[in-house]
């Protein structure tokens, strides 16, 4: 079994995004290392987002092929289990991965799942193209979820925006902003064009998800790839308190509460779903 890694980035270095950890992540882990470097114009339209995942995809030539953001990991003690995995899974579309999404290190929340190994091996009509966003991955159109593949325990690391300065942030988020007011013609959730409105609009949702935030992680149990920059993150960057948020914040009793049924009563729900073995993709 021969397995992909694909990701992407532009100006790495500039944005502050983990990228030399990632890779030595991927390296480690995967046969083959799928980089699409550059893709996006400094303005562009948010459906170019799925035709990059795509290109990646394609040159890919893996049995099973994991499409990897920049900013996040898979923790070396899963390497070996993840394989085994596929190996079993061999009849399915996809797999669904848990994502534990950091702001801090110090603490993290694992609410959501992706969608993001894909077996390309057996099926030959993935494509990046489908959610609200236009690139998460489909077959036949049917956009896969938790429900329609099977899930496992083991986890993305995400680490977002936690390397990143305020001005990097709301650069970037006004740039996304505007790649989404050109597809969708309407700005959303994301604020406005400026970097100003941008990251208002960011650090909104930043401090409600963080609020969700209620599990603890000591700085030694993260991937050892992404430690060493951990340790020495510095105050102009987001993850060194959350722009202030890590001693302001308050979480009430229905945010420990929310937090708590996200990961075990909605995961609890999941494992005893067994519709993935059934359905049909069209």
């Amino acid at each position: 079994m021969k397995v992909s890694i694909v990701t992407s980035y532009s100006n790495p270095e500039e944005r502050m995004d983990p990228w030399k950890e990632a890779l030595e992540c991927y390296k480690d882990f995967c046969d083959e290392l799928i980089v699409v470097e550059n893709y996006l114009k400094d303005e562009f339209r948010f459906e170019n987002i799925g035709e990059m995942f795509q290109e990646g995809y394609e040159r890919a030539t893996g049995d099973w092929v994991i499409k990897m953001d920049i900013d996040t990991l898979i923790h070396e003690n899963d390497f070996k289990s993840l394989k085994n995995l596929l190996k079993k899974l061999n009849n399915y579309p996809a797999v669904s991965m848990r994502k534990f999404q950091f702001f801090t290190p110090d603490r993290f929340s694992s609410k959501s799942r992706q969608c993001m190994v894909l077996n390309k091996k057996n099926f030959k009509n993935i494509r990046f193209n489908g959610g609200g966003d236009l690139c998460d991955p489909t077959l036949n159109g049917v956009r896969f979820n938790e429900k329609n593949v099977p899930r496992i325990k083991i986890p993305f690391w995400n680490y977002d925006s936690t390397f990143k300065t305020k001005e990097i942030i709301s650069s970037d988020r006004a740039r996304f902003a505007r790649a989404w007011f050109r597809t969708f013609g309407n700005y959303g959730d994301r604020g406005g064009s400026t970097s100003e409105l941008a990251f208002l609009a960011w650090f909104e949702m930043i401090h409600n998800r963080y609020r969700k935030h209620i599990y603890k992680l000591d700085l030694y149990k993260h991937p050892k790839y992404i430690q060493n920059k951990l340790y020495n993150i510095s105050k102009n960057q987001f993850g060194y308190d959350a722009f202030g948020l890590k001693s302001k914040i308050k979480r009430s009793p229905k945010d420990f509460m929310d937090s708590f049924g996200d990961n075990y009563l909605s995961e609890f729900k999941l494992s005893i779903n067994r519709s993935y073995k059934s359905f049909k993709f069209q």
